[in-house]
């Protein structure tokens, strides 16, 4: 029948059904051993005992003084966490691990050529080499604390340390995903005003050197036409000694780091004293207007909660050997690569390449070998390895106590493959909703308290109250099979300070819809808008449906939601537990207009085929942010940026 007026349906009104799935257990061995096995820790985490609950966390760190207020609210939205209290990043994923743990591996990193060696980095060699570049830092670009200092790093060791280094001095850090152009890192750092780029020459992709450092004469150009002078590009080499750039190096503007080292070898740099309020780095996400959005994250607040739910829900000891095969250009990366594992001393696995080169027994081989016993990816780099090698797991003889996937939708099917092949039926599975804005986890199972589902994230996490409101604001009930858009009812310490120079654009995106009264001191009154749809079933478990604003207008006339699209191309509407996707494209004149549905499979060959391709997919993405031409396609194995939003190109309108 013919449809005559447009019907205008949001992710919010729509009435979602799926087959529920069964449950999966955790196996005793993994309880045993698990760092939260007491079901006391749901009463703890309360609302009842809420802010105080996450003393918990904060007291996982070592502290120069101690806050007076866990939760100020005098200024809502802006929250302060830890008020009072000082301490230094640095320090407590570096430094005070010394005194037990000097000779232990802190990273251990995995070049992507197999011929290559390589390296593990202890605890006191990351010392070394973090003051170092500290002291380089402080001394020859003569930075300090509060200023700004932008990154444009792949998956290199350097990364952490040039991260950990501004983290010692208070210097507020920002990297750039290095598979984006120089044109999105220049409208970055001119955002930032940051006068430092910190690059390097090429890195690895599918067996080829790629040339990086020519992207930083694009972005120095961008920035300066932002009104944002950089004085000084110091430029990493991928070999020593060597340069892999076509890109001639800028004399008294670019400097090779590993030659300016030899002045400060063996240099020392005290950690700075930061207030826990203090912002600790910047991470970019585009929004709906397609301007890049600094998101502001807090020394003393992030740090407690990304070690927090490390620990619970990573369930990371410092005895494991754990790898979250993402990017660090993402809030993945930050959270659960950097920060939280190394504030609970842990060893981490970093890789530079690509999962299938130069075959997809890659990661297992790298597993086996290094003896990883805790796996982190996203499904799409799931989805390829399934599909391009079903049966190279087996080959391998690895075994993950503990697997997490972050970023995007995961199918049930997917689910299980990851469960019984990769985590060879033996691995408990966290999958994670939350986003760049989050700091860390809002959504998970606690793996040794919680039964996981194909499909559902599960319940909020410890210490987040989550509502489901419709369009009205009236609460959507568990169990009625009404989707409706996910906020958080509370602040928690991983929550973002702000938008870097925005303040207005905050309030208005994040707290607007749903607040209460404006002129309300009370945190009850400013629940926190996510932007993503969502069903909650009896049992509290969350599918997380994608964003409420991704409608497609097919034909002029019904506007369908990605997440209703995406359930049609199953038997079921398959949920999924991702997050947002880090950059939004901008709605094409046939989105607008209205065009015939169109929706492609999940398993994309061009995936498959790595970074090799980097230039074609770069030029098949949407200008980045402001219209500038950049690699917006996710490196394989890389978590997004915002944990869940699906991908608006897998569903997207045409003629």
């Amino acid at each position: 029948m013919e449809v005559t007026e447009e019907t205008q349906v949001s992710e919010s009104q729509i009435a979602v059904h799926w087959r529920e799935e069964e449950y999966y257990y955790p196996p005793a061995t993994f309880i045993a051993q698990a760092n939260a096995t007491d079901p006391a820790i749901f009463e703890r985490f309360s609302e009842e005992h809420f802010p105080e609950c996450f003393k918990e966390y904060a007291d996982l760190l070592s502290w120069d003084a101690y806050w007076h207020t866990t939760l100020d609210t005098s200024n809502p939205p802006f929250w302060k966490w830890f008020v009072g209290g000082r301490l230094n990043a640095c320090f407590n994923c570096v430094d005070r691990h010394l005194a037990s743990s000097r000779n232990k591996a802190a990273f251990i990193w995995v070049p992507e050529p197999e011929d290559q060696e390589t390296k593990a980095i202890t605890y006191q060699e990351l010392h070394r080499q973090v003051n170092e570049f500290a002291a380089l830092l402080r001394d020859f670009c003569g930075v300090k604390a509060g200023d700004r200092v932008t990154f444009h790093l792949p998956m290199v060791t350097e990364l952490p340390v040039a991260m950990l280094a501004c983290a010692r001095l208070g210097v507020i850090h920002s990297e750039v995903f290095g598979g984006f152009s120089g044109a999105a890192c220049g409208n970055r750092i001119a955002d930032s005003q940051s006068r430092i780029l910190v690059t390097m020459d090429a890195y690895y992709r599918q067996g080829e050197l790629i040339d990086h450092k020519a992207k930083a004469d694009e972005a120095l150009a961008v920035a300066k036409k932002n009104g944002v002078e950089v004085d000084k590009v110091l430029v990493w080499r991928r070999h020593p000694g060597e340069y892999g750039s076509q890109s001639p190096m800028v004399d008294g503007r670019d400097f090779f780091v590993d030659e300016l080292l030899d002045d400060y070898r063996g240099k020392l740099v005290e950690p700075v004293s930061m207030p826990a309020e203090a912002p600790l780095f910047l991470m970019y996400t585009s929004g709906t207007t397609g301007q890049p959005k600094g998101c502001e994250h807090s020394t003393g607040g992030y740090l407690s909660y990304v070690a927090g739910t490390s620990k619970y829900y990573q369930d990371i000891h410092p005895e494991d050997t754990y790898w979250c095969f993402a990017d660090i250009g993402w809030i993945t990366g930050h959270s659960y690569i950097v920060y939280g594992p190394l504030a609970l001393g842990t060893t981490s696995v970093m890789y530079e390449g690509v999962p299938v080169y130069p075959d997809p027994g890659r990661p297992w081989r790298i597993a086996e070998r290094l003896g990883v016993n805790i796996f982190h990816t996203a499904p799409t780099t799931i989805r390829m390895l399934r599909k391009l090698g079903p049966d190279e797991p087996a080959k391998y003889n690895y075994r993950f106590k503990h697997m997490t996937t972050v970023g995007e939708p995961i199918e049930p099917d997917v689910w299980r493959w990851y469960h019984e092949v990769v985590g060879k039926g033996e691995a408990v599975i966290v999958d994670t909703w939350w986003q760049t804005e989050n700091g860390g986890f809002l959504g998970s199972t606690l793996p040794a308290l919680k039964p996981m589902k194909p499909g559902s994230c599960g319940p909020s996490v410890l210490g987040i109250y989550p509502a489901i409101y419709d369009e009205e604001g009236e609460q959507v009930e568990a169990g009625s099979g009404k989707a409706g858009n996910i906020c958080i009812r509370n602040p928690w310490p991983g929550i973002f300070q702000g938008i870097w120079g925005q303040p207005e654009r905050f309030v208005e995106t994040y707290y607007a819809k749903y607040c209460r009264d404006k002129e309300s001191k009370d945190w009850h009154d400013w629940p926190y808008f996510a932007g993503d749809g969502v069903v909650e079933v009896v049992d509290g478990y969350f599918r997380i449906l994608g964003r409420v604003d991704d409608v497609i207008n097919v034909a002029g006339h019904v506007r369908l939601a990605q997440a209703r699209l995406r359930g049609g191309r199953r038997d079921r509407a398959e949920g999924c537990t991702g997050d947002r996707d880090r950059d939004r494209q901008d709605r094409s004149p046939e989105e607008r207009l209205g065009r015939s549905g169109h929706a492609q499979d999940a398993l994309r060959e061009d995936h498959a085929q790595g970074d090799r391709r980097d230039l074609q997919l770069r030029r098949r993405r949407r200008r980045d942010d402001a219209g500038e031409s950049g690699d917006r396609r996710r490196d394989p194995g890389a978590g997004p940026e915002r944990e869940g939003r699906p991908r608006r190109d897998s569903a997207r309108a045409h003629s």
